[in-house]
């Protein structure tokens, strides 16, 4: 992805959570020139990866597989100095545009439609060997009930409307045709984007950048070291 294009997602971004009156952590907010002065009293937000996440998980094709998230708080399993076992996330889902195929080793998950269009989700159950399991039926609850579907039925969320995803639940999501793009929520145990995603076709997890212009935010895996 090239810088502009990803600077421009980020601004237009910054536009439709707003509309939401949903206001993002200050250091969402940093510039470049911002981050000269943040000492290790920041380290929190570099060493858990907080903040700004674009990706079209490398295969260049962004408006078709691709994901823009903001990680606003999480813990580190990898870290005794972080404590929190719990982590948030905002997402933003266009029309059509996938959030591909994966489970987590680790992490239990709600995912919530926070408002805009409706959110379209695949199911599936995953084998010993990690494939996907086109026959047993998809346990889960949702907003507090629970459900069964059979293995690979899309559900479609409302705002409001959220399901719990346990670790090994294969899941793909993206905003329906013709109805807006979502704004979506995610609270979960503890985010690990290094190690805890098994993505059903392999993949990268982040964007190879093209540096075209400057930097409008970094994002959540290219903040300078602490001097």
């Amino acid at each position: 992805m090239k810088r502009s294009e990803i600077n421009a997602l980020i601004k237009k971004s910054e536009a439709f959570i707003a509309s939401f009156q949903f206001a993002l952590p200050p250091f969402c907010n940093w510039s470049p020139e911002d981050w000269k002065t943040k000492g290790h009293e920041c380290d929190e937000i570099r060493d858990n990866m907080l903040g700004w996440d674009i990706t079209d998980y490398g295969l260049g094709k962004f408006e078709k597989y691709g994901m823009i998230l903001i990680t606003i708080r999480n813990g580190n399993q990898n870290n005794p100095k972080y404590t929190k076992p719990y982590a948030e996330k905002l997402l933003i889902s266009e029309e059509e545009q996938v959030c591909t195929m994966h489970f987590h080793w680790n992490k239990q998950e709600d995912i919530i439609n926070r408002g805009g269009g409706i959110l379209c989700m695949q199911l599936y159950n995953s084998t010993a060997d990690e494939e996907l399991d086109k026959i047993n039926d998809v346990h889960f609850v949702s907003d507090g009930v629970e459900k069964s579907i059979p293995a690979g039925t899309i559900l479609e969320l409302a705002p409001g409307e959220s399901i719990t995803l346990m670790p090994g639940i294969y899941h793909s999501f993206q905003a329906k045709k013709g109805c807006g793009k979502c704004l979506i929520g995610e609270v979960s145990k503890c985010n690990d984007d290094n190690a805890d995603n098994r993505f059903l076709e392999k993949m990268g997890r982040f964007s190879t950048i093209e540096e075209d212009v400057p930097i409008y935010r970094y994002l959540c895996n290219e903040y300078p070291a602490a001097k």
